[in-house]
């Protein structure tokens, strides 16, 4: 997608310090954390939301969250303490880049409120 700013993430036009690499998705520091850890996790590939996932897409989707999840958390050092993943999907649901991405969020106790902000 020409106007992504994901998509220039992910093609390398807009350079970040990534925390994760590999051939299906990247992952780097919110600019905006919620918390001491907040780690985005965006597929190379390009979806606007999580429900544009179609059957094709189950690998990718096991690979996020098999490999990819436990992956980063280890590496940040919240997989022992807990963790929360977010996916914000439309305008309603937060979701604030029309690309297809998690957040990984933790580093501290985080409260049960689901409301604004993530």
């Amino acid at each position: 997608m020409k106007d992504c700013l994901f998509c220039k993430f992910v093609s390398g036009e807009i350079k970040t310090s990534l925390v994760y690499e590999d051939e299906s998705v990247i992952a780097f520091r919110d600019i905006n954390p919620q918390a001491a850890q907040h780690i985005l996790i965006v597929p190379r590939k390009h979806f606007d939301n999580v429900t544009k996932l179609e059957d094709v897409d189950r690998e990718l989707a096991a690979h996020i969250f098999v490999d990819v999840v436990p992956t980063i958390a280890k590496k940040i050092g919240v997989d022992e303490s807990g963790f929360r993943l977010v996916i914000n999907t439309g305008k309603e649901g937060g979701q604030s880049v029309n690309h297809l991405h998690i957040h990984l969020i933790g580093g501290e106790p985080l409260t049960n409120h689901f409301g604004k902000g993530v």
